[in-house]
C-alpha cells in the first residue's frame, strides 16, 4: 500500500479503532470508542493508581535508574572489554546538529565534513597499526573480522591458491572462529602452551597447503603479548598464509608496538574500546580495518578517499568485497574516536598503553595468595587469576567470587575466560581507573579472600545484600521471573 493510501487514525470509523484515539479527539468520540469495547475488556471499577506528587514520582524512577550499574558510577573490570571512561567532550561532538542531523543519501557535496572525519580516522589508524591502507566502514568489531577473513578470503580466490583452512589459538575470543567459518573457512586450533603463549610446535603442526591464514590477538586472552611473533609470522607466510590481527586488546600496545611491524597483514580495530566510546549493552560499536597495500583493492565499499583537488567522496576498491552495511559506517562512534585521538595525540596514546598495563599489574601484585597467578607475577593490560585451589578446598567456584562482589559494590570482571584456567577471572582495569578505585577493589578482594577462609558460606549464598538474591541464571535465559526480596 502507497503511504498515501494509509488511513489517518481520525479517519477510520469508530467502530474499527478498537479504543484506540489520538488525544485531541473530542469527548463525544472517546465515548463512541469505549461503548465499542468488547464486555468482558471494559473495567467496572478505576485502576488502582497510585496518587503521588511530581517529586516522589521523579524519586522513584531516580531511584531505579540508579539501579542501573554503569561506569559513570563505580569500577568495571571486564577483562578484554576495556570499559573505561568516556570523556564528554566527545559526547557533545557527535551530538552536534552538524553531524546528527545529516542523511546518508545526502550528496558527497553537502557532507564534506564528516567524509573527512572518517577519512582522517583511518589517516590515524595506518600509522598507528603500521599498515597501508584502512577503511572505516566497519560498524562493530565482529564485522571488522568478518571484513578481515572476507578480504583474505578474497585474495587467495584471486590468486588461485585453493587455501580454505584458517588456525585460531585455543585462546582466542570467540568471535575468531565465527568470523572464519561465516567467511567459508574451515578452523583449525592451535594449542597453547604452559605460559599462556601459543605453542610453535602445535602451530607448525597445523600449517599446510590447506593454511589460508591465522588470527591472532596480541597481546592475547591470557594478557600475555606473544614474545615470539615475528617467529608466527615468518612461519604463516612462508607456508603461504596470511596474518589477521583481533584489535581486542590493542588498548595495551597502542603507540608502542605496531601490527604491521609484527608481521600482520590485515588488523581490525575496536574504536568503542581504544578509542572510547560507551559499549555497554551490546552496543554501538564500529571495527575499522587497516589492510597491507597488496590487500588493499580488496577493502569493502564505499571507501573514503580525497582527491586531488581537497575533496572527499566515496570510491569503491578495483576488486572489493562489496558492502557491508547499508551506508557508510557508525559515523558517530567514528566521531567519538577521532575526538579522542586529537585530545591524546601520539603521546597521549602511549600513556594510555603504559597506564593500562601498570594498573593491571598494581592489582596482580597486590591480590591475596587465593587468587592464584596462573601466568606468573607479570601481564599486560589485564590479569588472569584463579580460585581454583579454594574450589578443592572449600567448593568455592570463581561464580561466587563474581556474586560477593555485587555486595561489596562492584562489578565482577570477566569468568570463567579464557577457558584454559578454570575457575579463573580476567581482571582489565584500564588506564582511566585511580589509585584509590583500584585499592578499593583490592580491598574487597581481600576481603572476600577472608571470608574464603573463615565464612565460605557468605559466598555460596551471595549475592546477599541486593534487591535481588541469586538466580537460577539457566532458567532465567530462557523464563526470567525476578522476586525481589525487599
Amino acid at each position: 500500500m502507497d503511504r498515501t493510501e494509509i488511513p489517518l487514525i481520525h479517519e477510520i470509523p469508530a467502530a474499527g479503532r478498537r479504543g484506540v484515539l489520538p488525544p485531541s479527539a473530542p469527548p463525544e468520540d472517546r465515548n463512541t470508542a469505549v461503548e465499542a469495547l468488547p464486555d468482558h475488556l471494559r473495567r467496572e471499577t478505576p485502576p488502582p493508581l497510585p496518587e503521588v506528587s511530581e517529586l516522589e514520582a521523579v524519586r522513584h524512577f531516580t531511584r531505579l535508574s540508579q539501579r542501573n550499574y554503569c561506569i559513570d558510577g563505580q569500577f568495571y573490570p571486564l577483562g578484554s572489554c576495556t570499559m573505561k571512561y568516556n570523556p564528554r567532550l566527545n559526547e557533545k561532538i557527535a551530538a552536534m546538529p552538524a553531524f546528527t542531523q545529516l542523511h546518508p543519501r545526502q550528496e558527497e557535496a553537502d557532507v564534506q565534513g564528516v567524509l573527512r572525519v572518517c577519512h582522517d580516522m583511518q589517516e590515524v589508524l595506518k600509522p598507528l597499526l603500521g599498515l597501508d591502507e584502512a577503511t572505516a566502514a566497519p560498524a562493530a568489531g565482529a564485522q571488522g573480522e568478518f571484513v578481515g577473513m572476507s578480504i583474505i578470503k578474497a585474495w587467495h580466490e584471486d590468486h588461485g591458491t585453493g587455501r580454505d583452512e584458517v588456525l585460531v589459538p585455543d585462546a582466542a575470543h570467540g568471535t575468531n572462529p565465527a568470523s572464519a567459518v561465516l567467511a567459508g573457512f574451515k578452523v583449525r586450533e592451535v594449542k597453547s602452551g604452559p605460559d599462556g603463549r601459543m605453542d610453535l610446535e602445535s602451530l607448525r603442526a597445523n600449517l599446510g597447503g590447506k593454511t589460508a591464514g591465522i588470527m591472532l590477538t596480541n597481546p592475547n586472552t591470557c594478557g600475555l603479548f606473544e614474545k615470539d611473533i615475528v617467529e608466527v609470522a615468518r612461519l604463516v607466510h612462508e607456508a603461504g598464509g596470511l596474518l589477521y590481527y583481533d584489535g581486542a586488546n590493542l588498548n595495551a600496545i597502542a603507540g608502542r608496538a605496531r601490527p604491521g611491524d609484527m608481521g600482520f597483514d590485515v588488523v581490525h580495530v575496536n574504536l568503542h574500546k581504544t578509542f572510547s566510546t560507551p559499549h555497554g549493552g551490546g552496543g554501538p560499536g564500529s571495527g575499522p580495518v587497516a589492510v597491507s597495500a597488496r590487500l588493499a583493492p580488496y577493502l569493502p565499499t564505499p571507501h573514503v578517499v580525497r582527491g586531488s583537488d581537497g575533496s572527499y567522496r566515496l570510491s569503491t576498491p578495483e576488486k572489493s568485497i562489496g558492502r557491508m552495511l547499508a551506508f557508510h559506517g557508525n559515523t558517530g562512534v567514528v566521531l567519538r574516536a577521532m575526538a579522542y585521538a586529537l585530545s591524546q595525540g601520539g603521546e597521549g596514546l602511549r600513556a594510555v598503553a603504559d597506564h593500562s598495563a601498570l594498573n593491571a599489574n598494581y592489582i596482580l601484585a597486590r591480590l591475596p595468595e587465593v587468587f592464584e597467578r596462573p601466568f606468573g607475577s607479570r601481564c599486560m593490560h589485564e590479569a588472569v587469576v584463579t580460585v581454583r585451589g579454594a574450589r578443592k578446598e572449600k567448593d568455592i567456584r570463581a561464580f561466587d567470587v563474581a556474586k560477593r562482589l555485587l555486595d561489596l559494590g562492584f562489578h565482577s570482571p570477566t569468568v570463567y575466560f579464557p577457558l584454559l584456567v578454570p575457575e579463573c577471572f580476567l581482571i582489565e582495569p584500564t588506564e582511566t581507573e585511580s589509585k584509590d578505585t583500584l585499592d578499593r577493589f583490592i580491598a574487597a578482594m581481600e576481603q572476600i579472600a577472608r571470608e574464603i577462609e573463615s565464612q565460605p558460606e557468605v559466598l555460596a549464598s551471595a549475592p546477599n545484600e541486593l534487591p535481588t538474591g541469586r538466580l537460577d541464571e539457566a532458567a532465567a535465559a530462557k523464563e526470567l521471573n525476578v522476586c525481589c526480596r525487599f
